[in-house]
């Protein structure tokens, strides 16, 4: 399956980018500078490693319709990792869990991706971010930590006080010590709630009454230093909006502009702050990735205006960067100079304002649905990138691929390239 034809203009630029990325070793590279055309690339096929074209990177197809092995079974349409914002490997990389579009939770090997088993349970998991072996589970009225290989699982906290318990649900992860954790719940009283748990300690900090908050609470998080959480209320008007709790209950921060922003993660800063990660859908940072600190709301506006559609920061152990998946039309975006030059695109993106990138791969992948959305997520070493994509076509099967990074071990002040950042 390939492309359309390129005209002898586009091929110009795509074979000046490929020959200075060859320069630089063939692999995910700070150039070339501004925007590369789209480039043809064949389907790769399942667990046969490629080269990216584009950048040079090694990719790598790990589903495909059908059975992979070992009772692990991907349904027709889409087969991929749950979100951009959710951890898809284990705290050693050595397990890899797709759980959209599979048979039940499908663990892959973290590095040859070859299926090795799955599990059905109910409930919300997330990986343990230290403890290779567990994950963190929330469901009806328990919190608890399960091992996927044994299928064991510890529960560590119940009580016939709430019910309907969710992680986030959806957005929800745990601190980057594993020790606690944001309950959604709702109490006998009829109330919905959000409380931090901790799970070294067992203990339940106090409820906080999301009916204080004008909207709906879609969902909520801890932080990344367990000390506060953060609930996304949408409003009836549309506007999702941000609020910022003390795990005490304390109102810290009301972010009432929409999305500002969204799509995001959450990660510390440079200086130990804890920061969220994101597309801005409000002025006057509209479509720029911005972040913006958990403590007091300070915006930094990371890239010019662009087609960014989710962020990414679970690259635990690399600090500084986040993983952004890019949509938007080639055409459109080559046209606009000014804009951040990314369409159908990953890139790694330094998150201290300097506009460093790394480009990491090209999707192929065409608007449809939302099971065909990028959804870029990196590994805790930021080695591996795992995003699903159409290739090219609209209601095709959606595959997943992972696609390899090397990081030289000190960063080069001179990988600053343009995104078209004042």
């Amino acid at each position: 399956m390939r492309f359309p034809v390129l005209s002898a203009a586009v091929l110009l630029v795509c074979v000046a980018a490929f020959v200075g990325l060859r320069a630089n070793g063939g692999q995910a590279s700070h150039t070339p500078v501004g925007f590369v055309a789209p480039v043809a690339m064949d389907l790769p096929d399942y667990l046969r490693p490629a080269t990216d074209p584009a950048f040079g990177t090694s990719v790598v197809r790990v589903s495909k319709p059908g059975p992979l092995g070992n009772g692990v079974v991907c349904g027709p349409k889409y087969c991929s990792h749950r979100y951009s914002s959710a951890q898809a490997w284990n705290a050693d990389q050595t397990l890899l869990l797709l759980d959209n579009g599979c048979n039940g939770m499908c663990f892959l090997d973290g590095h040859t991706y070859e299926a090795l088993f799955w599990r059905k349970r109910g409930g919300e998991c997330e990986w343990h971010p230290r403890n290779a072996e567990l994950m963190i589970c929330v469901q009806d009225r328990a919190v608890s930590t399960w091992a996927p290989r044994t299928n064991h699982e510890d529960v560590l906290f119940t009580s016939p006080d709430y019910h309907d318990l969710q992680f986030g649900p959806s957005k929800g992860n745990p601190s980057r010590d594993g020790s606690r954790i944001a309950v959604r719940a709702v109490r006998k009283d009829g109330a919905d709630v959000v409380f931090a748990y901790d799970l070294i300690q067992r203990r339940k900090f106090p409820d906080i009454d999301l009916a204080q908050v004008p909207g709906t609470t879609s969902s909520c998080t801890i932080s990344p230093l367990g000390t506060t959480i953060l609930c996304s209320p949408n409003r009836i008007d549309g506007t999702q909006q941000r609020v910022i709790f003390a795990v005490d209950g304390t109102l810290l921060q009301r972010w009432t502009e929409n999305h500002r922003p969204g799509h995001g993660d959450v990660t510390l800063d440079e200086d130990g702050s804890e920061v969220l990660v994101g597309i801005s859908k409000s002025d006057p940072d509209r479509y720029h990735i911005i972040k913006r600190r958990l403590s007091d709301g300070k915006v930094t506006s990371l890239t010019a205006f662009g087609l960014a559609e989710h962020v990414s920061t679970r690259a635990l152990n690399r600090p500084g960067w986040s993983f952004v998946s890019y949509g938007g039309d080639p055409d459109e975006i080559s046209a606009n100079p000014t804009w951040a030059p990314y369409a159908r695109e990953i890139v790694a993106l330094r998150t201290d304002g300097s506009g460093a990138v790394r480009r990491i791969a090209q999707t192929r992948n065409v608007p449809f649905d939302y099971w065909s959305e990028t959804h870029a997520s990196p590994s805790p070493d930021g080695s591996q990138v795992i995003w699903s994509s159409n290739w090219g076509v609209p209601g095709g099967p959606v595959y997943e691929f992972v696609t390899r990074l090397d990081w030289p071990e000190q960063r080069n002040p001179k990988e600053v390239v343009a995104n078209g950042q004042p």
